[in-house]
């Protein structure tokens, strides 16, 4: 998945403006919490324990579609609804591996797309290094 698709730019804005001044330390809760939701998925999925997959999943799916993070809330979504389906029928969710291995990267990338756009010296910096170079150094010389 390319990063044009990993958020909904206008959402996320529309989040920022709707937060206010609190936009930033509630980002961080979900930087916090999104870390912990998908260590705890990774780990339920390591222990075979399917029960232990639906909090977690759920608590991801709606933090990321709060901040425009669609394409990993659906991918939550799936794990908590055949996590579901699956404690109903007691069985564990093998066919999940290959979401729940994708998960940590897309979370991890979709951080980044954040912090490039909430942290101004990110967006300002040049890719070869912070600020302009200025090409005629020699101007006003003699």
């Amino acid at each position: 998945m390319d990063d044009v698709s990993l958020v909904d730019w206008t959402h996320f804005e529309r989040s920022r403006a709707e937060l206010g001044p609190g936009f930033i330390r509630i980002l961080g809760y979900y930087r916090e919490d999104g870390e912990k939701s998908v260590a705890q998925i990774e780990q339920a999925m390591r222990e075979h324990n399917t029960i232990a997959l639906v909090i977690p999943a759920h608590t991801l799916k709606g933090e990321s579609r709060q901040f425009g993070a669609e394409p990993l809330a659906e991918i939550a979504e799936k794990i908590e609804n055949v996590a579901r389906s699956c404690i109903e029928t007691h069985r564990f969710p093998d066919e999940l591996i290959p979401d729940v291995v994708a998960l940590r990267k897309m979370f991890q990338r979709t951080l980044e797309l954040f912090d490039q756009a909430t942290n101004p010296l990110l967006t300002r910096a040049a890719p070869g290094g912070f600020g302009r170079k200025v090409a005629n150094q020699d101007f006003g010389r003699i």
